[in-house]
């Protein structure tokens, strides 16, 4: 799935990382194999060792323990495949740390996230291949309800491949520990449609719910369920006796299943469902996915043909400047100069990672049970591939940076905040942009900055500028890249999400640089209101003086702290519903459906009820004469009014449609 772990934070992180997101794998170059030595002066990389059942093995055994304890995470698995063969399939800790069950590669699922959308992906080629299904054809052709068009423009499986259909975020139907609310393939995909925000084929943006309406096309075309045509189509050639994408798990393998774990001193969490089925719904093990990879990299007829296997791995899609994009549903991974076809899969407990290289033959699948301490999770996938890399196939390239005139130049123009292309744009969920845009700073030696990303690496980020807008990471190699129009940045991306997501300059109106500390002073003013109500009033009866407001000056004055009050009290119930989806994703099913309805009902009430009293009460203020400090107060309260009015219209906190 797109980046789940704790889903919600990486909505509030701007929609991008952790979480964040989405899902980007953390598999791109590496220069050179010093990674603390200065960009400059990388030296040779050194020799790369032989692949073999050996040394990979010893390899693993001596990383993958200390890696796990280090980031308390209970179990994982790791598999390599190299020309033809699984050389490694190892597991490693424990499936069930109360029992103390160790990991089995061979037997032991795993929850492999979206890495469960190129088992759908291979379905929609196959169709192809049948001569079913038309990569460029306008989707509705396939489908018994219709998606709208977009600007006079339809969808293409081309463009759900390629993230580019245009929908926005959608979590509503995402993800659940209660199976009773699975919904139907057919169901889902009628009820969770999101709003279209881009035109096809121009802006990347991952989406969990257009893979889904995939996997419904694949079913109607075929004439098959998805979940049978997966067990026929590919678990039945490729002999994946411990592979399943049903929800929950067929009894006969539910005893294999690894338990999920939030860290190694909490219990196991329960069976995670993905409704979107067909984007992340798998349970695999290390060595069934061993052969998945193997299929992809013979290309010997077991799942497709190899000329539409080739279609599938080689297609670029338009992506921004040399940055990685898109294959037909696999991202492009650069690692240490050598291609790759890859995914990420994350749930709430597990984090997978595939890569696929077909020059070298060679695959490397990971998985784990437990985001582990402070995240480590999703950096230890990027260590374990650029170790991989760095043993076997090393990188000997170096790299120069650019003057620093130009560095600094360049740096101060792509320095501000921005919005991900992956996010909610038309309903109440839009309001996690507000709490947390992408940052990109200019440092004073004119490198870049950019604090979201650090948590998909292990080690310290130094971003560098060796070509005109494109900036290498000197310790992984990644790169982050900008598009300039008429000397003004129109949107970045770098190489982990490249393919499937890209940052715009945040709308100077909507911009939470400076709209998220005036929304802060404005809940604070209103609290300040309701606070000191009270309070003046006792102090007015300590020293026995009259309040100098009657009639309807001291009705508007009142009515001016009832609506504060309420503006606090909404905020609080989103405070409450953010760290409830947080806890518990489960909870975006729907049975806080009643707190959304009540919340996007009393926010326009308390917001614009607040506005329009304080203009009532500013304007009596003066007609009365008032003291200047009453009229600052009251025109503060105005401004209040102004800004909180604005925020629940630009991030949509009112209504009630039930899609988000």
């Amino acid at each position: 799935m797109p980046k789940f772990p704790k889903f919600i934070a990486s909505l509030a992180a701007g929609l991008l990382f952790l979480p964040l997101a989405a899902q980007a794998p953390q598999e791109t170059a590496v220069e050179g194999a010093a990674r603390s030595t200065p960009a400059a002066e990388q030296p040779r990389a050194a020799q790369a060792r032989e692949m073999s059942e050996q040394d990979v093995s010893a390899w693993l055994d001596g990383f993958m323990p200390y890696a796990l304890e280090s980031g308390s995470i209970p179990g994982a698995v790791v598999t390599v495949v190299k020309d033809g063969e699984i050389v490694a399939s190892k597991g490693y800790g424990y499936a069930d740390l109360a029992a103390r069950k160790p990991v089995n590669p061979d037997r032991t699922l795993f929850r492999i996230g979206s890495i469960s959308k190129l088992f759908t992906w291979t379905a929609v080629m196959q169709q192809v291949e049948a001569g079913r299904l038309d990569l460029d054809r306008d989707v509705n052709a396939y489908l018994d309800f219709e998606i709208p068009p977009y600007q006079g423009e339809p969808v293409t499986l081309r463009n759900i491949m390629t993230h580019t259909a245009g929908f926005e975020e959608s979590i509503r139907y995402l993800i659940t520990d209660d199976a009773d609310a699975l919904l139907p393939l057919d169901e889902y995909v009628k009820r969770a449609l999101p709003e279209r925000v881009f035109a096809p084929g121009t802006t990347p943006a991952y989406s969990n719910y257009a893979t889904a309406l995939a996997g419904y096309i694949v079913e109607r075309v075929s004439g098959t369920p998805y979940d049978s045509y997966i067990e026929q189509r590919i678990f039945k050639p490729l002999g994946m006796r411990f592979a399943s994408s049903r929800q929950p798990l067929p009894a006969s393998l539910a005893p294999y299943m690894s338990n999920g774990y939030q860290g190694w001193n909490e219990g196991a969490k329960k069976f995670e469902i993905v409704l979107p089925a067909p984007a992340g719904s798998f349970s695999v093990s290390g060595t069934d996915m061993g052969k998945f990879m193997l299929a992809h990299l013979e290309n010997s007829g077991a799942l497709l043909k190899p000329e539409t296997a080739s279609e599938m791995h080689n297609f670029r899609a338009p992506g921004l400047g040399p940055l990685n994009t898109m294959a037909l549903g696999f991202y492009e991974q650069v690692v240490n100069g050598h291609r790759s076809i890859s995914h990420g899969g994350d749930t709430d407990h597990f984090h997978s990672d595939l890569w696929i290289f077909p020059d070298l033959q060679t695959g490397v699948f990971i998985s784990m049970n437990s985001p582990g301490k402070e995240a480590a999770a999703y950096g230890l996938r990027g260590t374990i591939i650029h170790a991989f890399a760095d043993r076997y196939f090393p990188d000997r390239r170096s790299f120069k940076p650019l003057d620093q005139a130009t560095q600094r130049e360049h740096a101060a123009l792509v320095a501000g905040t921005y919005v991900s292309s992956r996010g909610s744009f038309t309903n109440f969920m839009s309001l996690f942009g507000l709490l947390g845009g992408t940052t990109i700073e200019a440092l004073p030696d004119g490198k870049i900055a950019l604090p979201a990303l650090d948590i998909l690496g292990a080690g310290e980020r130094e971003w560098v500028e060796v070509e005109p807008f494109v900036w290498r990471d000197v310790n992984s190699g990644e790169r982050i890249a900008a598009e300039v129009k008429d000397g003004k940045v129109v949107r970045v991306s770098m190489d982990t999400v490249s393919p499937f997501m890209m940052l715009v300059p945040a709308p100077a109106a909507t911009n939470p640089a400076w709209l998220l500390p005036a929304t802060v002073a404005a809940l604070l003013l209103a609290l300040l209101a309701l606070v000191f109500w009270p309070v003046r009033a006792l102090v007015r009866r300590h020293h026995g003086a009259e309040f100098a407001l009657s009639g309807r000056s001291l009705l508007a004055y009142r009515l001016v702290r009832v609506f504060a009050g309420l503006a606090i009290l909404a905020t609080l119930g989103w405070v409450l519903l953010v760290q409830t989806f947080t806890a518990d994703l489960g909870a975006l099913g729907g049975s806080l459906d009643w707190l959304i309805h009540l919340l996007r009902t009393l926010t326009p009430l308390a917001a614009f009820g607040l506005l329009g009293v304080s203009v009532w009460h500013l304007v009596l203020c003066f007609r009365d004469g008032r003291r200047w400090t009453m009229k600052l107060g009251a025109g503060l309260m105005v401004l209040a009014g102004l800004i909180l009015s604005w925020v629940t219209i630009a991030f949509h906190l009112y209504g009630y449609g039930l899609v988000y």
